[in-house]
């Protein structure tokens, strides 16, 4: 398995020349919004994002904190924190068991899924480790920085290229619609301009 801190940094190159701001990524990216996806603290993603590496954790001790920031972060529709009875029936067991697993930091795998996707969070978001797990939520942030710095992107597909090399075979009327097409592919969506 390859070392999640060296694909971490890869990514980051990639970034920092997508946004022309090496070392500031922190200053640039939503770090609010990264911990929030991921389960790992703000000062941590900071960090990860400078370059720094953090301290390593334990998985017992990375299975409790999610779980705490699961409880801290993700609200009810009253706006009301989530008690530990709640979340127990969430995940289909007792209080007993939920508090067993934030002593001991080692849930059942089935109970971890049903949190899991009760809160749509990410697949290995009790497990990963703090780089893979920031690794995992940088990929579409990267993804919408390539397509902004390459609004032609989505041509680049060979279904397309199919279709241009039958273009000297096509009626101007074909060519039309395909061009418009082209157009509608390419062209930009206000809601795409939010921010990172």
């Amino acid at each position: 398995m390859r070392d999640a801190h060296a694909s971490l940094a890869e990514l980051r190159e990639r970034l920092e020349d997508l946004t022309g701001q090496p070392g500031r990524l922190a200053e640039v990216l939503d770090v609010a919004g990264l911990s929030y996806r991921t389960g790992v603290p703000g000062e941590t993603v900071a960090a990860l994002l400078a370059g720094r590496r953090v301290p390593e954790t334990g998985l017992g001790d990375r299975v409790r904190q999610r779980l705490d920031f699961v409880r801290e972060t993700r609200r009810r529709p009253d706006g009301k924190r989530y008690s530990l009875d709640e979340l127990a029936k969430i995940a289909g067991t007792s209080r007993q068991w939920l508090s067993e697993w934030r002593r001991s930091g080692l849930p059942s795998l089935e109970h971890a899924d049903r949190l899991r996707r009760h809160f749509d969070l990410p697949a290995g978001f009790f497990t990963a480790d703090e780089a893979e797990a920031l690794h995992a939520a940088l990929q579409p942030v990267l993804k919408e920085l390539e397509a902004k710095a390459d609004p032609l992107a989505p041509l680049r597909t060979p279904g397309f290229y199919r279709l241009a090399r039958r273009a000297p075979h096509l009626s101007p009327r074909k060519l039309q619609a395909l061009a418009e097409w082209a157009e509608m592919i390419t062209e930009k969506n206000p809601a795409d301009e939010d921010g990172l």
